[in-house]
């Protein structure tokens, strides 16, 4: 479990138990329960979860985690740049190659490799073109069939 991880594992218990008001009574609480962070961070953190305020039965504000039901943001870029950037893909047995638009490589790669993508063991970017190793043959295909979907 990486520190990440655990920090927002960390904050979503604490505001399940407590009633925590501001970011700064959340950096205190995370820093009693030996998490230390920084308000940038926590602010992504905080983001990152859909972490909102509501108002409590005693009439304070507090952070719980969102409700509604949105898209995963990291989905939403991924479809975004593929409509927008990729030109074709191809899949040689375990291996997807991904041709895109000049200099946006990069920006599909780092975004698949935010996602949780089951058996995609890792992703190389050149200028217009993306390799995504996947852990087998059936994988790669089963992302295939998701990129095509996306396109």
């Amino acid at each position: 479990m990486t520190v990440k991880t655990k920090r927002q594992a960390k904050i979503l218990e604490l505001i399940s138990m407590q009633e925590i008001e501001t970011q700064n009574q959340l950096m205190e609480t995370l820093m009693e329960a030996g998490i230390k962070s920084t308000q940038a961070t926590l602010s992504r953190d905080i983001k990152e979860l859909r972490l909102v305020k509501e108002l409590s039965p005693r009439g304070h504000y507090r952070y719980v985690l969102s409700t509604r039901d949105e898209p995963n943001d990291y989905e939403t870029r991924l479809r975004k740049i593929f409509r927008e950037s990729v030109t074709s893909y191809a899949i040689a047995q375990n291996i997807i190659v991904v041709k895109t638009l000049p200099g946006l490589a990069p920006a599909a790669c780092s975004t698949l490799d935010g996602m949780e993508i089951p058996n995609l063991v890792g992703t190389i970017a050149g200028d217009d073109t993306a390799f995504l190793a996947m852990r087998d043959n059936d994988s790669a295909e089963q992302l295939c069939r998701e990129i095509e979907a996306m396109l």
